[in-house]
């Protein structure tokens, strides 16, 4: 149950430079990574050996060893604030799903809860224009799903994605929103105060580095994350040609499942979602159209039982031989449902083998 340590600031320099080499871009460091295992790999090889797998100017820039940019010490002093990391593709708490996908990023800006980041997860999207009822549908699954022991993943747009996140704030979980700035900015403003409550119940992601604004081609970048972190992708309303498709499109050749809810066949933003349900996604009228296909989920009786452990464990710290005696149980089932509760933010792990509740 130790937390994941996280990546050292050296490793983290390299991971930087490999991030910021000129010309460079994922496709290409990737191609590196799997050739030489390391950023610290990649810039001790030589030139002949790097210009086996990238063009040869890239091959330079790497072997001339970029120099760090302010971006990195921007970085380390907003890491020095509590609740915030950064984590390399190395870094044992980066998500092991989105670590899987095709083009994963290379650094992940992480406010928040990273515990969140290992939980099951279901993305919802939508249209940012979603009517009222679309909203309403958004927030109840989200809640519902909330309560299964699924964290909710979306974009914090408006409509659609600002729905399902406060759905999951209102259940019994979380959530985590995948930004298309740099995790310092707030994009759209209207979302301020839902995206600072995030921050504080739920964990905040981007790729970007810190003072990134909003740009167009920033957005499909974000949305492959959103289906990448997650078991499958809800799409709750979406018009013909919407971007909510594309990240459906992702979570196909990702190999996610992809869900879609019906509408009237008179309203535009049903368009969209009935023409996933034709290409193969799965019709969703219930909660447990999506529960019965995300494996691994906590069943009720486990859900009881790590609740009945939060309870003995009360307001004030408590330690693992205290929690057996109240419990009468085993320390092995003790173990596993500290586990739990750690994994779902509902707990932390405190110096000397204490374990608090995180108040919400």
């Amino acid at each position: 149950m130790q937390d994941a340590a996280p990546t050292p600031v050296a490793a983290l320099e390299h991971w930087f430079r490999l991030e910021q080499t000129a010309g460079l871009g994922l496709r290409y460091a990737h191609a590196l990574l799997a050739a030489f295992g390391t950023p610290a790999g990649i810039f001790s090889a030589g030139h002949g050996a790097l210009r086996a797998h990238v063009p040869d100017a890239v091959a330079r820039a790497l072997c001339a060893a970029p120099p760090l940019d302010p971006a990195f010490d921007a970085a380390q002093a907003w890491m020095a604030q509590s609740g915030r990391r950064v984590l390399g593709l190395d870094d044992p708490a980066y998500p092991v799903l989105l670590r899987e996908i095709a083009d994963p990023p290379l650094l992940l800006f992480a406010r928040g809860e990273p515990a969140l980041l290992a939980c099951p997860k279901l993305a919802i999207v939508g249209s940012r224009n979603a009517t009222a009822q679309g909203r309403a549908n958004a927030h109840a699954f989200a809640k519902a799903l909330s309560g299964a022991g699924i964290t909710i993943v979306s974009g914090l747009a408006l409509g659609i994605d600002a729905a399902a996140h406060e759905g999951a704030l209102a259940g019994p979980g979380a959530t985590i929103a995948v930004l298309g700035t740099g995790i310092d900015q707030v994009y759209p403003q209207r979302n301020a105060a839902l995206c600072a409550r995030i921050a504080q119940e739920g964990c905040l992601l981007s790729e970007f580095m810190l003072g990134t604004e909003p740009a167009r081609g920033h957005f499909p970048r974000r949305n492959r994350i959103i289906s990448g972190l997650a078991r499958g992708v809800l799409v709750v309303e979406a018009a013909a040609g919407s971007g909510s498709l594309v990240t459906a499109g992702m979570a196909r050749d990702q190999n996610r499942e992809v869900f879609a809810m019906p509408g009237s066949i008179h309203a535009p933003l049903s368009k969209g979602c009935h023409q996933l349900i034709r290409d193969g996604a799965k019709l969703v009228d219930a909660v447990s159209d999506i529960t019965e296909e995300v494996p691994d989920l906590p069943t009720p009786q486990e859900r009881e039982a790590a609740s009945a452990v939060l309870q003995a464990l009360g307001h004030a710290p408590a330690s693992f031989d205290a929690l057996c005696l109240r419990c009468a149980r085993t320390p092995a089932f003790i173990s596993s449902q500290l586990l739990a509760l750690e994994l779902g933010g509902e707990i932390e792990r405190l110096p000397g083998g204490l374990f608090q509740r995180i108040l919400r």
